[in-house]
């Protein structure tokens, strides 16, 4: 361990996606870019008697590449979406975990709900066959945190190793206070990310009686259900899967010649304290962890150019993150460019932060913003300059905000490298 050290810098040297959009860095980004929908009609139950029919599920995926075989057939998708992503951003950083350092190699790495499929499952078998015939690992396999104990086992990281949940949240602490296990020294470098499996019927119909899910504009396709920020926006779609952030002390990156994304540069975390569904209002929850996050190192507001917002595509939600944003960086909003990815993946619910950080260091490394798709309609509540085709810019700072049920919000902002 050493000392604490809240001006070390850390850095982004690995990344990895399972994703509606794809399941590599690459395909991921090249969908992204060209505004490529991973939203269709659910496959995983019949939907014949529900009005909301779209999802964004994850396709052609093999977890058995992944991770022991056995392993995988006790686990779920949830699991096995975060050690694919996990590994990828490992192989991505070219950093090799060895005898040598495995105990300074942390996972923070989290889920919003965890493997609630066993759970279903086995409450099924328990049901029509008895207790005996309950599986004896499906509890060890369906915790929240049991992701970040199988990554740990199959990547040898055994040092500081936590889950931490937020529902709609969880991606972007993990990743935040990912980078903050580096600076206070616990580990040279960090596996950070989320996951999830949502698509669920029970979860699929809880979210409809909720009233929360959106449908396609009349006479459309289904690919146009998630429009964020749309005057026509009228609910979210779920959607699954995982991304990873290879994280680690700029110092030790430099020594060994790693190909740097970005900085991780600010994170600020705050609590409504109003409702467990509906956001406080203004968004000052949001708000508050916006700003926390540029004051932590003093990251200049009318330098944003890019923020990943939360942007789910329902009709308050979407307004109070807009107000949000106007009270964070008053009149400089204009100036940003908003980038809405969940309108191609659905929402990935504890998934959802992580895989949007990929995207925001994504953008920043390519200098690239992608489309926010199904945006036709601007709506005047909300006044953001969203960005509806693939854009070439200067990104020197870029913010990934996001909100959960419950309350809880958090940001995390990423900065251009440039070798100083």
């Amino acid at each position: 361990m050493r000392k604490p050290d809240y001006d070390r810098r850390v850095v982004v040297t690995g990344l990895g996606v399972v994703s509606p959009v794809g399941n590599d860095k690459q395909t991921a980004w090249d969908h992204l870019v060209r505004g490529v929908s991973g939203l269709g009609e659910i496959t995983r139950f019949d939907v014949s008697r529900y009005e909301q029919k779209a999802a964004g599920e994850v396709k052609d995926f093999d977890p058995k590449q992944w991770m022991d075989a056995k392993a995988a057939r006790r686990g779920e998708s949830s699991m096995h979406f975060g050690v694919a992503a996990a590994k990828q951003a490992i192989a991505d950083s070219g950093f090799e975990i060895s005898d040598e350092n495995r105990t300074e190699v942390g996972v923070v790495f989290g889920s919003g709900a965890g493997g609630q499929q066993l759970m279903i499952d086995n409450w099924t078998v328990l049901r029509e066959k008895g207790p005996d015939r309950v599986a004896p690992t499906f509890i060890a396999n369906g915790l929240v945190d049991s992701t970040s104990g199988m990554i740990a086992i199959e990547t040898g990281a055994i040092g500081h190793n936590v889950c931490m949940v937020s529902a709609c949240a969880t991606g972007t602490h993990n990743v935040a206070e990912g980078a903050e296990v580096i600076r206070r020294g616990d580990c040279i470098a960090v596996i950070s990310g989320s996951t999830e499996a949502p698509l669920l019927e029970v979860a699929h119909a809880g979210f409809g009686n909720m009233r929360g899910l959106g449908n396609p504009r009349p006479g459309e396709s289904i690919e146009t259900v998630s429009r964020p920020f749309d005057l026509t926006r009228d609910g979210f779609v779920l959607g699954e899967g995982s991304g990873s952030l290879f994280l680690e002390d700029l110092e030790l990156a430099k020594a060994r010649g790693a190909h740097i994304y970005a900085e991780v540069v600010g994170y600020g975390s705050a609590a409504d304290g109003w409702d467990m569904i509906q956001p406080v209002e203004h968004g000052a929850g949001s708000s508050r962890a916006m700003k926390m996050a540029l004051d932590r190192r003093g990251v200049p507001a009318d330098e944003m150019d890019l923020i990943n917002p939360h942007g789910t595509s329902t009709p308050l939600g979407d307004k109070r993150e807009a107000e949000a944003i106007w009270d964070v960086f008053g009149e400089h909003t204009p100036e940003i460019a908003i980038s809405a990815t969940k309108s191609m993946t659905g929402h990935m619910m504890g998934a959802a932060g992580a895989f949007e950080a990929f995207a925001t260091v994504m953008s920043i490394a390519e200098q690239c913003i992608p489309p926010t798709i199904n945006y036709r309609e601007p709506d005047p509540e909300c006044n953001l300059w969203v960005v509806t085709e693939a854009t070439s810019r200067r990104i020197r700072y870029a913010l990934s905000n996001n909100i959960g049920l419950g309350g809880h919000n958090g940001a995390v902002i990423f900065k251009r490298y440039d070798g100083d």
